[in-house]
């Protein structure tokens, strides 16, 4: 017996489990951080491929709960408040879900982070759906790909593109009041950003005359600023007043000449050929 045991121990001694193989997954993660607003949006989700299938009403059922993507739940995280669907929702981590249907598709936000079927589901925890009108594309897209696309400063859309068919989810975020309340904070204490605050208030259609008192308060700070001599001949043409945004462009024109700074240059030229 104690032959046999030996024998055992050493055939098992000789033996070497077969190595493992390192392949890719059949349906890749990705994860997407996309700046917006003061904050960020970052989504986390797979990409399955169509793989000569047919896929909506058929690997996707139409009318089902569908974890919009492939293996684990898909999920959106918010650095700060958003608004999806006239729905205010705060910062935080939340599945993202659809029902996919021939002519309506429903997305949802839901609080649930763990949903890979159908049965795990709950409709209570739902944040907000949102009926979207899918779009029909031309070329089949292999792959599953979701992106962040017209990005503007408080807007952006999560689109959905797979087989032929795009979903477009808007999303939207409060920037003015927060900003509102920071120029209001800065611009009366000490720190004093005049030039930031003329620039929003320029950018944004908000009273022009109020970031040309910015503007020059900034020039104060830092004389014969190219920049802001530039910006500050933009606010003048915005307000009308095309002699004077001429002349500040041509000290605009002086002072990034003595900085060596071509583009500054060129755009106070380009400028002055707009206001004769």
């Amino acid at each position: 017996m104690k032959h046999v045991l030996l024998a055992l121990v050493f055939g098992c001694a000789l033996y070497t489990a077969p190595a493992q193989l390192k392949t890719p997954a059949p349906s890749s993660t990705q994860t997407l951080r996309q700046d917006f607003g003061l904050s960020y949006i970052e989504l986390s989700y797979s990409r399955p491929g169509i793989k000569g299938r047919k896929i909506f009403g058929d690997v996707v059922p139409f009318g089902k709960v569908w974890r919009t993507g492939a293996n684990g739940a898909t999920t959106l995280t918010f650095g700060d408040a958003v608004t999806i669907g006239g729905v205010k929702i705060p910062a935080g981590k939340y599945g993202l879900l659809s029902i996919p249907d021939q002519d309506s598709w429903t997305m949802i936000i839901t609080k649930q982070l763990n949903v890979t079927s159908p049965a795990a589901y709950k409709i209570e925890n739902d944040v907000v759906r949102i009926p979207v009108k899918p779009i029909t594309f031309q070329y089949p897209i292999e792959t599953f790909t979701m992106l962040f696309a017209d990005v503007t400063p408080n807007s952006c859309t999560l689109q959905l593109l797979w087989e032929n068919t795009i979903i477009m989810l808007p999303i939207t975020t409060d920037i003015d009041t927060k900003i509102m309340g920071q120029i209001k904070e800065q611009v009366e204490g000490d720190g004093r950003p005049y030039f930031d605050a003329a620039m929003y208030y320029m950018d944004n259609g908000k009273d022009l005359n109020k970031a040309l008192d910015w503007f020059n308060k900034s020039l104060v700070q830092s004389p014969g600023a190219f920049f802001i001599l530039y910006q500050k001949a933009v606010c003048l043409s915005k307000l009308g007043r095309k002699q004077e945004a001429i002349d500040t462009a041509n000290k605009g024109i002086t002072a990034a000449t003595a900085a060596k700074n071509d583009d500054y240059v060129a755009l106070n030229k380009k400028l002055i050929a707009s206001l004769k």
